[in-house]
């Protein structure tokens, strides 16, 4: 084969132009540190940096996002359970004191004063948000637990009970007792005999200060002989405390009726024992023991719990709005939970949030309702009973013998009606001593799923960081150049380039004319 001049210079140029390449590669490693700049300096390498990148990413996304948020969110969380453990403790202890057979009107109005600033604070701790979002609210994070003003919405609440909710309380009759005076304690005639003590059945809503409209009970019926289930309904006559006729003292057998300041709905006999009687057919899917109780409520003051966050219900609106529908699938027996998940790793998601049932309970401030309205009830008869004592000191009544076995007979009244609001306060409270510590578990409970969410948060994290460390080491094994290597081949490459450039310099001179 002859071998011209061109070929060798062709060759020469190719040469030294891939000692360029080599010598620019080199180079460009020296300057980013990496092995590979483009996927064809070595597929391989290229395909394990992309796979080992987007592990990386992920893993950077999980340690340094999305675990800081969802601590965050748990830590708040935390925070409002034990702020609420606190009032619920604190609650405990009156309820302790409260059950205390001898005490005073001072211990008592101190009580009184005590429970119901915890009762305002009760739920206070229920609108804590993070970053915008209210963190018991479920789904709902953009909606408040509670009104944060005096609203006026009418809601149509339905809420789902069952016998374990009926309770039984006691009513002291006073007469008129109560209203006696200076001026008017003449002319009121209140008698020992006019003073007594009954028991009434009732079921206790809620929500205090309901509407007019009256609530309707739904259960199922049992018929032992046919061993059937008949839905019956029935429907509560609505009254007031400041009717004629006191509630509490005239309870039809065979009606309920809702006093709409207290929300409870008092039954008569045979209503009490018909819902007691509900039972639940293990055969079926559907619950036969539920009690479910309709009603509507409109005004609210600030504080109140929203019933969208608890109940089936509808906010009623002005046509041609439509009414705004809430947990309607309650109704059907599929209460969802509402569970707000992070994902904290690779297939691996926590929950972050505690909804509001689990903790801010209605049955906590209305069972703190009882003590305040029994207590305040104790009060007023043991004031009234000082101020009959006092009238029995005046000399004007004691020389009026008219006035003096007047005031005699009423003061024995006033006396009776104390004693027997003294036992209903002091039994109710030691009931309430043992509701309060079912409270109290039920939010050391929620502290406690609360705590595992976090500590395995922890464990997660732990995880992370070492998975982000490993990853990261590969990942510079992979492409990451050594840069005495490269350095050193890179002076290499320098020295064969200039040897090359010269070498073909020299041979490169001559050619067929210098030998003709």
């Amino acid at each position: 084969m002859r071998i011209t001049n061109k070929v060798m210079q062709n060759n020469s140029l190719t040469n030294i132009n891939t000692n360029k390449l080599l010598q620019d590669k080199l180079s460009t490693q020296m300057a980013t540190e990496k092995k590979v700049n483009r996927p064809s300096d070595d597929p391989v390498v290229a395909i394990r940096a992309l796979r080992l990148r987007t592990n990386v990413n992920q893993i950077t996304q999980y340690y340094e996002k999305n675990v800081p948020d969802a601590e965050s969110w748990l830590k708040l969380t935390e925070d409002a359970i034990s702020s609420m453990t606190e009032v619920i403790t604190d609650m405990y202890e009156n309820a302790t004191k409260g059950s205390n057979e001898n005490l005073t009107l001072d211990d008592k109005r101190t009580i009184l004063t005590q429970l119901k600033s915890l009762r305002d604070e009760v739920y206070s701790t229920g609108n804590t948000d993070y970053a915008g979002r209210y963190i018991f609210t479920g789904y709902r994070t953009d909606s408040t637990l509670t009104f944060t003003t005096d609203e006026t919405k009418t809601y149509s609440i339905t809420e789902q009970l069952d016998s374990s909710m009926l309770d039984t309380i006691t009513h002291v009759k006073t007469g008129d007792l109560l209203d006696i005076n200076e001026a008017n304690f003449a002319g009121t005639n209140v008698e020992e005999n006019d003073i007594a003590s009954n028991q009434i059945h009732r079921l206790r809503l809620s929500y205090q200060n309901v509407g007019d409209a009256a609530p309707v009970i739904k259960y199922n019926e049992y018929d032992a002989a046919a061993g059937t289930y008949t839905p019956t309904d029935i429907t509560c006559d609505v009254v007031s405390l400041y009717d004629t006729t006191n509630p509490y003292e005239n309870v039809d057998p065979d009606k309920a009726y809702l006093i709409k300041e207290t929300g409870e709905i008092l039954l008569g006999e045979n209503v009490y024992k018909k819902l007691m009687d509900t039972s639940d057919d293990p055969a079926t899917v559907a619950n036969e023991k539920e009690i479910q109780v309709t009603y509507e409520k409109s005004d609210w003051k600030k504080g109140d719990l929203k019933p969208e966050h608890y109940f089936a219900c509808s906010e009623k609106r002005t046509p041609p709005l439509t009414d705004i529908q809430y947990n309607q699938s309650y109704l059907a027996g599929t209460q969802e939970r509402q569970a707000i998940e992070y994902d904290v790793g690779l297939n691996q998601r926590i929950r972050v949030n505690t909804t509001a049932d689990e903790i801010f309970t209605h049955d906590i401030g209305r069972d703190v309702d009882d003590m305040i309205a029994s207590l305040e009830e104790s009060i007023a008869i043991e004031e009234m009973v000082a101020k009959l004592g006092d009238l029995l000191k005046d000399t004007a009544n004691i020389n009026d013998p008219a006035k003096k076995e007047q005031l005699e007979k009423q003061l024995a009244a006033a006396n009776k009606a104390l004693t027997f609001s003294n036992e209903k306060t002091q039994k109710l409270f030691e009931g309430s001593i043992t509701k309060m510590q079912g409270h109290l578990d039920t939010v050391n409970l929620a502290s406690t799923q609360n705590g595992t969410r976090s500590q395995r948060l922890e464990l997660v994290s732990n995880r992370l960081m070492s998975q982000k460390t490993n990853f990261e080491t590969l990942q510079s094994e992979n492409e990451d150049a050594d840069i005495a290597e490269v350095a050193i081949k890179l002076n290499s490459a320098g020295l064969t380039y200039n040897a090359s450039l010269m070498a073909t310099g020299k041979i490169l001179q001559n050619s067929l004319m210098d030998f003709i």
